[in-house]
């Protein structure tokens, strides 16, 4: 999964991207009291690890 799907399928489970500095972006959503932190590198793949966490801090199943 590359950042731009990862960012994507964040916005889809209502995420809104809160700010940004840098090449890191800090996403929210309504109900959810965390803020998602993502090192955003466009077009590059995502480690699995990393999105992994991510998704899990979203409480976003994977597919």
């Amino acid at each position: 999964m590359t950042f731009n799907e990862l960012v994507r399928l964040l916005e889809q489970s209502g995420f809104e991207l809160i700010k940004e500095k840098g090449s890191i972006r800090y996403y929210a959503k309504a109900g959810l009291d965390k803020l998602v932190r993502i090192d955003y590198h466009s077009s590059r793949e995502v480690p699995t690890g990393t999105c992994n966490a991510i998704l899990k801090v979203a409480g976003i199943k994977r597919k």
